[in-house]
């Protein structure tokens, strides 16, 4: 809950005297879902990943123990999932494809994404998703963008962090016309190397398999992951850490430390700047607390919202801070586009 401590943000109308009105009824000034504007932004000229030698803010990933539950709370916070999915994985080349146990749904937007991520059997990918789960549901995994997966893992290695080979993941995806295989490298470190969760790079290899339009569009009318929040004991350690790992410049504020990617940011705080910033008391560390959303449409996202399930907190100008509900766990904040 929010602290007493920490900084309290006033709850906006919309969670409390238009609770009511938001439900459909004659007279609302909140737009029903079906009633919302659809345009998307065309791919035909983008890409998800960075130019060589650069990193992006690909995904961040939740870990949550039951998957349907967690389709419904998604539902409720006003996106779209794309259909679950089940997750395989190759432990070095040449070697059988092997299920990793695990499962997801993701949420695409037009830059990047958010997944969510179950355990389903007795793996030992699974196992390391319970133990998190142990600690807290919510975002364990901040998965960095690359367009040369081994350039990263030479990197990394030369840089100290000592990384596991790259592996190769894939999951079937439908499409439109028939039964596709999206298709990952994956670079990770060691469990520990970084704290704060599973830290890693991806490099897709088929990302119009993965970004497809028809899973663009949200009733909260979310489009991009524009960052991530991180909170620990140590700042300038896990500071000077992130910008070795990802070769990226950092920024420092007092309390916090602001890594500015090729696209999106880490945003490192210590808990008392945090708990000002956010007006939550965080709990042990370290703690991957949630995500910034850049909405088309921040008007629209507040009438999803104002579902009479979350309290909605105007944190700034033109920024509205959600919890998560419990079976995905975190924060999310929206913005403008």
């Amino acid at each position: 809950m929010f602290s007493r401590r920490a900084r309290r943000f006033p709850a906006l109308p919309c969670a409390r005297a238009r609770r009511r009105r938001c439900r459909g009824d004659p007279g609302s000034n909140c737009r029903a879902p079906s009633d919302l504007r659809e345009t998307q932004l065309s791919l035909a000229t983008r890409t998800q990943s960075p130019p060589r030698g650069r990193v992006n803010l690909d995904h961040l990933a939740h870990f949550v123990p039951d998957p349907n539950a967690c389709r419904s709370a998604l539902l409720q916070l006003g996106f779209s999932p794309a259909p679950f999915s089940l997750q395989y994985h190759r432990l070095s080349p040449g070697e059988p494809l092997l299920p990793a146990g695990t499962g997801n749904h993701c949420v695409m937007l037009e830059e990047g994404y958010l997944e969510f991520l179950a355990p389903l059997a007795e793996t030992g990918v699974a196992a390391q998703l319970r133990s998190a789960i142990g600690r807290y549901v919510g975002a364990h995994s901040i998965v960095f963008g690359t367009s040369d997966a081994e350039n990263d893992y030479r990197r990394l290695r030369g840089s100290g962090f000592a990384p596991l080979p790259p592996i190769q993941l894939q999951r079937p995806i439908g499409t439109a016309q028939a039964e596709e295989t999206a298709r990952f490298t994956v670079v990770r470190v060691a469990p520990g190397v970084m704290p704060e969760g599973r830290i890693q790079f991806c490099q897709h290899h088929t990302e119009d398999l993965v970004w497809q339009e028809r899973w663009l569009s949200h009733p909260n009318g979310a489009v991009a992951l524009r960052a991530v929040f991180v909170c620990v004991e140590d700042l300038d350690a896990a500071a000077e850490r992130y910008a070795r790992f990802t070769g990226s410049r950092l920024e420092t504020r007092p309390g916090s430390r602001i890594l500015s990617l090729q696209r999106g940011r880490v945003e490192l705080y210590d808990a008392p700047a945090f708990g000002a910033a956010f007006g939550i008391e965080a709990p042990p560390l370290p703690w991957i607390a949630g995500c910034e959303l850049a909405c088309r449409d921040l008007g629209q996202t507040r009438a999803v919202l104002c579902n009479g399930v979350f309290t909605l907190h105007e944190i700034a100008a033109r920024r509205i801070l959600v919890r998560g509900p419990a079976a995905v766990g975190g924060i999310f904040i929206f913005s403008d586009a």
